[in-house]
């Protein structure tokens, strides 16, 4: 049997790997397609007037493109206000997690205490519990310390997550301590050690914590539902669903009102996907 140095079998004809090449790159693209249609038929939906739906593939792209129907849903609806709702809550998860599940993460790989094995333990349960299992507690507390129907209410239940720890304790744990060490020969505190060493060296699970974090909360519809009631306190997702149900099949403000909640998480993530996608990989080749 004929074969290469190392065991290593024969290798494929140019115009074998060609083909095989040509085909892997068709498959993607078809599966590319797939997924990006729904999304262009959002948008060609949303900028069409009188109220034309696209009804061939040659319709895609609009004769005519007007923005009104954007101003219309921004403006008739508040949906101005359930935007500005939806980023102020975001914003507030956001930070908070960011900081506190990068402290508490710093804590159990660096600071490791009699129970730490517990507490890591417990975080893990609390990530396998559904939402539903906790939205009546929820409820019943937020009533309690009279936060129902503020924005309070929707920030508070998500400022550490347990997704959060565990994957920036990961993090930590792969990074060597001898940078804590020198550090701490300079004179550097728990604090710096953190703030000024690690997190910059955490840069990609920050940067996947960040998008996971603002994906959640930006889309969240059971938990304003449930502890908001008024449209002051009501948020982008909760405003779609109920514009949905005032205004009947208006297909092309729906679409104009999903793509104003769609584009800025696009957005987030077309920004930081390549730190998202480092922070994936990490550890899946051994150096």
């Amino acid at each position: 049997m004929r074969g290469g140095r190392g065991g290593v079998g024969r290798r494929r004809p140019p115009g074998r790997q060609v083909a095989g090449r040509a085909g892997l790159y068709l498959v993607l693209g078809l599966v590319a397609l797939s997924t990006l249609f729904p999304f262009l038929l959002m948008l060609s939906t949303s900028v069409r007037t009188g109220g034309a739906l696209v009804n061939q593939l040659g319709d895609l792209i609009p004769e005519t493109i007007t923005f009104q129907n954007y101003r219309d849903v921004w403006v008739a609806d508040r949906f101005d206000r359930y935007f500005l709702n939806s980023a102020l809550v975001t914003v507030v998860v956001l930070a908070a997690n960011l900081l506190f599940d990068s402290m508490v993460a710093y804590a159990l790989s660096r600071k490791p205490f009699r129970g730490s094995g517990l507490v890591l333990a417990l975080i893990l349960a609390r990530m396998m519990i559904p939402v539903h299992v906790l939205m009546i507690p929820i409820y019943v507390l937020i009533q309690r310390i009279g936060l129902y129907d503020t924005l309070a209410a929707l920030m508070l239940p998500s400022l550490v997550e347990g997704f959060g720890i565990f994957l920036m304790k990961q993090y930590f744990d792969g990074l060597p301590r001898s940078l804590d060490e020198a550090a701490r020969v300079d004179g550097a505190g728990d604090f710096q050690i953190l703030f000024r060493v690690l997190m910059p060296l955490a840069r990609p699970a920050l940067a996947v914590v960040l998008i996971n974090t603002a994906l959640t909360t930006w889309n969240q519809f059971l938990m304003p539902l449930i502890l908001t009631s008024s449209a002051e306190t009501r948020t982008l997702t909760l405003g779609l669903a109920l514009y949905q149900g005032r205004f009947g099949v208006d297909y092309v403000h729906q679409m104009a009102a999903a793509a104003i909640s769609a584009l800025p998480i696009v957005a987030l993530f077309l920004v930081f996907q390549r730190q998202i996608i480092a922070g994936l990989t990490r550890g899946a080749v051994k150096q």
